[in-house]
């Protein structure tokens, strides 16, 4: 099988096809060189604490949804507990106790915590509303200008069983 040269190989023994890549690559870089060459450090060094900035924002967003979605529970659980008790100081004390416990058991950290019970009589076919409320530390996102801390508040109703007796 013959093996067919390059002109320009053939001339030099493949020195030529070479220079031909040599000068092709060179002529290349200066095509796409430009005139703000070193730029790209400069922007990194504008952008990188808007950046920053904007990470913080999604953590703040984050820690105040959680806190909501932790609240709510709270709440829920608390009015669930309240609405399922015989007595208007079981429910009371009851629906307060269930709603920290559920607050210290999905590991909320509360600056202050209300927990107010209203269980309206806790009659049949009545309800039992809870509302938490939790102050969550925001200190430590001082880069973004927000107060130190945020109150995140939830409130829950239950129903009390209509047909079941409640002890006086």
């Amino acid at each position: 099988m013959t093996h067919i040269r390059h002109p320009a190989t053939a001339q030099n023994g493949g020195a030529g096809m070479t220079q031909l890549r040599a000068g092709l690559a060179a002529r290349w870089r200066a095509l796409t060189r430009t005139p703000d060459a070193g730029a790209s450090t400069a922007e990194m060094a504008l952008l990188t604490p808007l950046l920053i900035m904007f990470l913080l924002l999604v953590v703040l967003c984050g820690r105040l949804a959680a806190a909501q979605i932790d609240v709510d529970a709270a709440a829920s659980s608390g009015a669930r507990s309240g609405s399922i008790a015989r007595s208007q100081a079981a429910a009371v004390a009851g629906a307060e106790r269930t709603a920290r416990d559920t607050l210290a058991a999905r590991g909320v950290t509360c600056q202050q915590t209300t927990v107010s019970v209203h269980t309206g009589g806790l009659r049949p076919g009545g309800a039992v509303t809870v509302t938490v409320s939790c102050r969550v530390l925001l200190a430590d996102l001082v880069l973004l200008g927000v107060p130190g801390s945020r109150v995140v508040e939830s409130t829950a109703t239950s129903p009390v069983d209509q047909w079941r007796g409640v002890a006086p």
